[in-house]
């Protein structure tokens, strides 16, 4: 078998673009996400704590020389970055727990016995009257 026709059949599985698929819902979900945090929540957050903007919370931990630059841990971005992880997880934890609901809530197709099933119960019927 040649190597392309094994990737073709490997990518073609419905697992794989499956897969593809939610990365690429995924990436545009986070981005927006990201942006709910970044644009909306945090302005109202530094705002409610007393004007405080996040972005700005850092260590200098060496100033600026003229060989040598700045060395700053901005510990407020990682402070931004954890409340978007939260609001992800929340997020997609309440998506999962909506569409798990839908599908419970949906009624379960009766299956209607076939022409042979009926006749195959019928005789089963009479079998058990005759014991």
């Amino acid at each position: 078998m040649s190597f392309i026709k094994e990737f073709r059949e490997f990518a073609m599985r419905g697992n794989v673009v499956d897969l593809a698929v939610g990365v690429i819902i995924g990436t545009a979900f986070g981005k927006i996400v990201s942006s709910l945090v970044f644009d909306i929540i945090m302005p109202v957050l530094g705002l409610l704590i007393g004007g405080i903007d996040f972005k700005k919370f850092a260590f200098i931990l060496r100033a600026a020389e003229s060989t040598n630059p700045a060395v700053i841990m901005s510990y407020g971005l990682f402070l931004q970055n954890i409340f978007d992880f939260l609001i992800i997880t929340l997020a997609i934890f309440s998506t999962m727990k909506l569409m798990n609901n839908w599908r419970r809530k949906q009624p379960e197709e009766v299956a209607v016995p076939t022409a042979e099933e009926k006749l195959l119960t019928e005789n089963r019927d009479l079998l058990k009257n005759k014991i």
